[in-house]
């Protein structure tokens, strides 16, 4: 209930600050008219696009420049060993940095060891990196299914009108299906809105998780030829 007192009072400054544009006042008005299903499909975006602002912060802090990392790490491999390689991870931020630097602790464990924290760790890496998808894409579905109940909903309405006046007139019904396309259209909106930036944020760690991948496997052979040595 708090939540939806929150974006009843977003909704009436919003409705304030209407009166200076036609488009936005036109926006509020059909909110209004929406009906009560109106909230919880605001509601879904507002918490969706939080999630996405969180997930995008995250991800633009997770990209680096992987190539001039991994060459910052061979140059410190062959002057300086294991110990600078890890300190180059340490002051390198990034789930690629982070996979790199459990590879290193293992080391000493021997090259096998080493493979494996890389891989266990990715997989940390890469659960990390999806944290807060399932979120949007929950909000994703929920929105039009929110959108198909308020449209019952002003079906419902629309008959019990028919009902009470005993016949059938454009001005009886025109309510009802008014909330029935009005929650449907919100809906459907929200719900493409949040895809939009699902589907961004899943291309962003795909290539991020490609990154990790590619890098891990020219660290590994780093590791290889130091031991050669």
């Amino acid at each position: 209930m708090d939540i939806f007192a929150n974006i009843s009072s977003i909704v009436n400054v919003i409705a304030q600050a209407a009166n200076q544009g036609g488009a936005l006042n036109w926006l509020v008005e059909k909110f209004n008219a929406g009906g009560g299903f109106m909230y919880p499909i605001l509601a879904s975006l507002v918490i969706g696009l939080a999630f996405s602002i969180e997930r995008f912060w995250s991800l633009t802090r997770a990209r680096v420049n992987t190539k001039d990392f991994i060459i910052k790490v061979k140059k410190a491999l062959d002057e300086g060993g294991v110990e600078a390689a890890k300190k180059v991870c340490e002051n390198t931020r990034g789930p690629v940095a982070s996979v790199f630097y459990a590879g290193l602790l293992r080391y000493d464990e021997g090259l096998d060891a080493a493979e494996k924290a890389i891989m266990a760790y990715g997989a940390v890496e890469m659960g990390f990196l999806e944290r807060g998808l399932i979120w949007i894409s929950t909000f994703i579905t929920i929105a039009p299914m929110l959108g198909f109940t308020g449209t019952v909903q002003g079906m419902i309405e629309a008959f019990d009108a028919i009902k009470e006046a005993a016949q059938i007139s454009p001005a009886i019904v025109a309510s009802g299906i008014s909330v029935a396309l009005l929650t449907t259209l919100f809906g459907l909106v929200v719900a493409m809105i949040l895809q939009i930036f699902y589907n961004y944020f899943v291309s962003r760690i795909d290539r991020l998780v490609g990154d990790m991948e590619q890098s891990s496997i020219e660290l590994i052979d780093a590791l290889y030829e130091l031991k050669n040595k």
